[in-house]
């Protein structure tokens, strides 16, 4: 009986050790079922995801369309960046405004006018630049005749009107301005091309309230004669308006500046010179520059404002050419192939307006050659067209010479200082102890 309960119950713990076996089979068999379902549920997923992928990824390249754009913005900024680097350049160098009253400014001229294309014209427009820069009036006066006295007057008439800046181109100014330099202390005067003196026996006297601009001529007098050997002419002639010092030194350093150009070629050049005693036009000139002309002179350098009228009529009549002075005088005439300049229109300018800046150079005399900037040859773009060999580049070669004084260059040009002094020399006596290698001077009294 036993042994038969034991085998039953042994037989009860098989059952259910089989019952058991098969609820965990058939749980086992739902979490694989639920595996399979959630695998076919991802699989079924995976496909929509996988779409939406590549719409992720699309969206990416998007993204990185984005960037170039953003890239693009950017330059777009940089490219602002310049504008406004212009505008901060452009406001470094943008005009600076002046107290400038209506009637500050004041030119007097002398023999000559406004429009003279010459030594009146070139210290106005100077002024006037400044002028115009402070929308002020560019005031002038123009006197009826000429004489210390009456230079005096235009300027005492300018003070009374208001002027606090007088500009007096030419040394016709030179007895006026040693007065009112003492008498309106608290006007400034720019003396150009000249210093005050009542005579020539009395010293000059730059006051604290003027300044005098002086030009080295005779530089830019060596730059015409140089350029016009150097050109092909070997007859040349100089007509001076009036044997002052300005006129004179240009003169030498013409004579000069040829003389080294033919010792560089190994020609022989023949100079007529000559003062004709005028700044302006008359018929006695224009004879005399035929008279040259038609016995061989090819070339002749006009040194006296309004007589250029006369020379370059000559010229016209007789297929020959002319050098003007001053300022660039091509436009006067298509005789004329250069011109020896003076800076008159920027040093002018530029003391006019150093008297509103509070650094103005009272009681100093300026003397500017090449080196500062103070003569030279018209150097444009068309400039040297009317040359027929001389270029740039030989002009450039002697400008910096000069400028450096290469091989004493520049000390070797004749001024009003290598003249014999003495009262009552004539022009050839003055002019006695000068020596040229290759030019023959002949002097026209």
């Amino acid at each position: 009986m036993k042994k038969l309960l034991a085998i039953l119950l042994v037989l009860v713990m098989v059952f259910s050790l089989i019952a058991c076996a098969k609820e965990e089979t058939k749980e086992f068999e739902v979490e694989a079922d639920d595996v399979e379902e959630a695998a076919e549920e991802v699989e079924a997923d995976a496909p929509e995801e996988e779409p939406e992928a590549p719409e992720e990824e699309e969206d990416e390249p998007e993204e990185e369309t984005e960037v170039p754009e953003e890239e693009e913005d950017e330059p777009e900024e940089e490219a602002e960046a310049p504008e406004e680097e212009e505008d901060e350049s452009e406001e470094e160098t943008e005009t600076k405004t002046y107290d400038v009253g209506e009637k500050d400014l004041y030119l007097i001229t002398d023999l000559g006018t406004l429009d003279d294309k010459g030594f009146n014209q070139g210290s106005f427009e100077g002024m006037k630049d400044f002028a115009d820069e402070n929308n002020v009036p560019a005031n002038y006066i123009k006197p009826a005749d000429e004489g210390d006295q009456i230079y005096k007057d235009a300027v005492d008439q300018a003070v009374a009107d208001g002027a606090k800046v007088i500009v007096t181109p030419g040394f016709l100014f030179e007895a006026a301005i040693y007065e009112a330099q003492d008498q309106y202390p608290d006007v400034s005067f720019v003396a150009v091309d000249f210093e005050p003196r009542p005579d020539y026996e009395t010293p000059v006297k730059v006051a604290d309230n003027t300044v005098s601009i002086l030009y080295k001529e005779q530089e830019a007098g060596f730059l015409a004669g140089y350029a016009a050997v150097k050109d092909g002419y070997t007859k040349l002639g100089f007509m001076g308006g009036i044997a002052v010092p300005a006129v004179v030194n240009f003169g030498l350093g013409y004579l000069s500046g040829a003389d080294l150009a033919a010792k560089e070629m190994g020609v022989d050049v023949e100079v007529r010179y000559t003062y004709t005693d005028s700044f302006v036009a008359k018929p006695e000139i224009n004879t005399l520059a035929s008279t040259w002309y038609n016995n061989g002179t090819e070339i002749i350098f006009s040194c006296g404002g309004g007589i250029l009228a006369s020379i370059a009529k000559a010229a016209e009549d007789n297929d020959a050419k002319v050098i003007g002075v001053d300022v660039d005088q091509v436009e006067e005439s298509e005789t004329i192939i250069t011109s020896a300049m003076k800076s008159l229109r920027s040093s002018v300018y530029e003391e006019v307006k150093s008297v509103y800046e509070g650094n103005f150079k009272g009681g100093t005399t300026l003397h500017l050659g090449v080196k500062e900037g103070g003569v030279q040859l018209p150097d444009g773009p068309e400039s040297f067209d009317r040359f027929k060999t001389f270029t740039r580049e030989d002009y450039e070669d002697i400008f910096a010479k000069i400028k450096d004084n290469v091989d004493g260059t520049a000390d070797g040009i004749y001024n009003l200082g290598n003249l014999v002094e003495g009262d009552g020399l004539t022009v050839a006596e003055q002019m006695a102890e000068l020596e040229f290698e290759k030019v023959t001077l002949e002097i026209v009294e």
